[in-house]
């Protein structure tokens, strides 16, 4: 789908992430300015604030107030899902994005057409009235989000509740997912709100959470590029990461990440490898509660199988997150 923000990743990066670029100062405010000005034209259009019933397939908008604080939401509705209780897949934008973006960019609106899930793109919070810079609040990460310690679960979980009384939901197979602080926000989700949560599945983002103590397991199925120059394999944030390194944090490795996953869900601590091929691996710890890991080679921050390029480098094909995670929240009990 063509992105109606009408942004290139590389845009997405070097602005609305706060990332480091090459560009004259002059240039990023002209850029700022103009992608501001597509974010008011995006805001204004037609939300409706009130929890109206859908009663047809499509895309709607929505918002509310939370915390004292507008906030927004999509909700995609498939032809597939009428006439019957659907599962649903929040999901989660990165740093610096929107609902619109997540929705555009990452193949999910076609996945839910083919699979029948309904799918739920919240946006973080932004202290612009456009929208734009969007954070979520993970726990150690990030931005204004985590600074001004936005409620973003108590968000979520009204989301789930506004959605339920909006259209007919599965309420045992509620998903989630997300990108990058998205994802590190899905970790949350599941620490906190086990209860409404029946898996995740994160891509590049690992958890950095302060604490996490669910009262029942939650699956997880983790995408992540072993070249990710942001939330790096093996700890850390990345030399393309936010150039204001107070935004964000230290990040958890994905090793330590499956770790602390495995034990929580008390999986067998010994993987097995589930898939292998040229560029990609996939491996699950066996449990009522499963823990998989799928790596891919290269890709670098970006999500598998997707056509959005993000910092001029081509996502992972080895692999397709969507087909990957629906298979994988398909496959539980």
């Amino acid at each position: 789908m063509a992105s109606r923000f009408l942004i290139g990743s590389t845009l997405l990066l070097a602005i609305t992430a706060g990332l480091a670029s090459t560009a004259p100062a002059q240039d990023r405010m002209s850029q700022m300015k103009a992608l501001m000005e597509r974010a008011k034209e995006k805001r204004d259009r037609p939300s409706d604030p009130n929890a109206t019933k859908i009663t047809a397939p499509g895309t709607y908008r929505f918002n509310f107030q939370s915390g004292g604080i507008r906030r927004d939401y999509l909700v995609h509705v498939p032809a597939k899902a009428a006439g019957h209780p659907a599962p649903i897949l929040l999901a989660l934008h990165g740093g610096g994005g929107d609902m619109d973006f997540q929705a555009e960019n990452y193949g999910i609106v076609e996945k839910s057409d083919a699979a029948g899930f309904i799918a739920v793109f919240p946006s973080g919070y932004s202290r612009f009235q456009s929208g734009i810079l969007g954070t979520w609040n993970a726990g150690q990460c990030c931005g204004q989000a985590r600074d001004r310690n936005i409620d973003d679960v108590g968000f979520l979980k009204a989301v789930i509740a506004r959605v339920r009384g909006q259209v007919a939901i599965d309420p045992k197979r509620i998903f989630a997912t997300g990108m990058s602080n998205g994802a590190m926000m899905a970790y949350r989700l599941a620490c906190e709100a086990p209860e409404l949560i029946r898996a995740i599945a994160p891509v590049a983002g690992t958890d950095n959470t302060k604490t996490c103590t669910p009262s029942r397991p939650v699956p997880v199925i983790h995408f992540h590029a072993r070249d990710d120059d942001h939330v790096l394999f093996n700890g850390g944030a990345g030399p393309a990461s936010f150039r204001n390194m107070g935004a964000v944090n230290d990040f958890t490795s994905v090793p330590a990440t499956i770790a602390k996953w495995t034990a929580i869900d008390k999986a067998s601590p010994q993987p097995k490898t589930v898939l292998k091929s040229a560029g990609a691996t996939c491996e699950v710890h066996a449990g009522p509660a499963p823990v998989e890991l799928c790596v891919t080679t290269t890709g670098g921050h970006s999500w598998p199988g997707s056509q959005s390029r993000r910092a001029n480098k081509d996502p992972s094909r080895a692999i397709s997150a969507n087909d990957g995670m629906w298979d994988f929240f398909s496959s539980l009990k």
